[in-house]
């Protein structure tokens, strides 16, 4: 009895690893998030496919669970990496309502790395990852990290930006960071990463205030080195030229 727990990459079929692919060939069912299955539905509309919507991601990771239990191979899909705001944790945690399943972690490419690629190079050196979702983080919490990360001049990379009832949270965000960065810091953002219409953005950190993006956007602010190089997002490592 086993689960794969498999990170999708940023969307195209091209950037899944080959492992990920392997994984959901040798599944009889897989799983996941109605967005997520559409991804892959095309090329493995030769499995069993089940999907739950949004917020429903503990029912998802029984109905995985139950699966298995019934002597099937199944793979619980997410986007991006699986251990990154991705499903792993969560199926580790229900798992214990069950006798023994054997649980496997599939990584991927997560939007951090991917959307940096299209930017240039802006997570060359230290960066803090954080998600802008107070869905399940309360956001005085969120804002705690926001500064602590700003005062120590990490590079940020911000998931879940904005959404049609948080519109001004990366608004807030970058008051926040703005405390400590100046207003021309360089920053940037990338839209619909690894899918049709794809596109990054370099922008000033006061530009990037007054932005407005939305829940496929992943969004960078520069630390104190990082600059513009040709048209590209670059945060120096500090080697000597």
């Amino acid at each position: 009895m086993k689960v794969y727990v498999v990170g999708l990459g940023p969307g195209g079929f091209e950037q899944m690893t080959q492992k990920a692919v392997a994984v959901l060939e040798e599944s009889q069912v897989i799983a996941g998030y109605d967005v997520y299955i559409d991804l892959i539905r095309e090329k493995f509309s030769h499995k069993t496919l089940l999907s739950t919507p949004m917020k429903k991601e503990v029912d998802r990771c029984h109905l995985a669970i139950q699966e298995a239990l019934k002597g099937q191979v199944v793979s619980m899909v997410c986007s991006g990496d699986a251990g990154v705001y991705g499903m792993a944790g969560l199926m580790y945690e229900v798992a214990q309502e069950y006798e023994p399943v054997e649980i496997e972690v599939v990584s991927g490419i997560t939007a951090a790395c991917s959307g940096a690629a299209v930017l240039g190079a802006p997570l060359i050196h230290d960066f803090a990852v954080i998600s802008l979702s107070d869905l399940l983080t309360p956001w005085e919490l969120i804002e705690k990290r926001l500064d602590c990360a700003g005062a120590a001049d990490f590079v940020l990379c911000l998931y879940n930006p904005s959404s049609k009832k948080r519109h001004d949270y990366l608004q807030k965000a970058c008051d926040i960071i703005l405390r400590h960065r100046d207003p021309n810091t360089v920053a940037g953002f990338v839209q619909n990463i690894g899918r049709d219409g794809e596109k990054g953005t370099i922008v000033s950190l006061q530009e990037l205030r007054d932005t407005q993006v939305d829940m496929f956007t992943t969004v960078y602010i520069g630390n104190s080195m990082t600059k513009e190089i040709a048209g590209k997002m670059v945060t120096p490592r500090g080697y000597r030229l």
